[in-house]
């Protein structure tokens, strides 16, 4: 076993005291309990799961790209004029 310290919020050990009560265990197993939990939860990282559903559906337009290219490089080099003026 390790000893650990870390805070925690009002509401946060509000909950931890609450569910230690309810299941009669201590913190410390509700904690390892709620580890094992949320190891078991799918994983899902959303953006690379947008990012591949975007490019199974075509992605984006080679012309529409560099427009969005286009307009970013006179935007940038906008504000680098307003930002430093001579």
């Amino acid at each position: 076993m390790h000893r650990t310290t870390f805070s925690l919020d009002e509401l946060a050990i509000s909950r931890l005291r609450a569910l230690s009560k309810r299941w009669r265990v201590s913190q410390a197993e509700v904690i390892r309990r709620a580890l094992e939990a949320a190891e078991k939860l799918p994983y899902e990282d959303t953006a690379l799961q947008a990012l591949e559903d975007y490019h199974s559906k075509g992605g984006l337009a080679a012309e529409k790209a560099e427009g969005y290219l286009k307009q970013w490089s006179e935007d940038r080099d906008d504000w680098g004029r307003e930002s430093f003026p001579s």
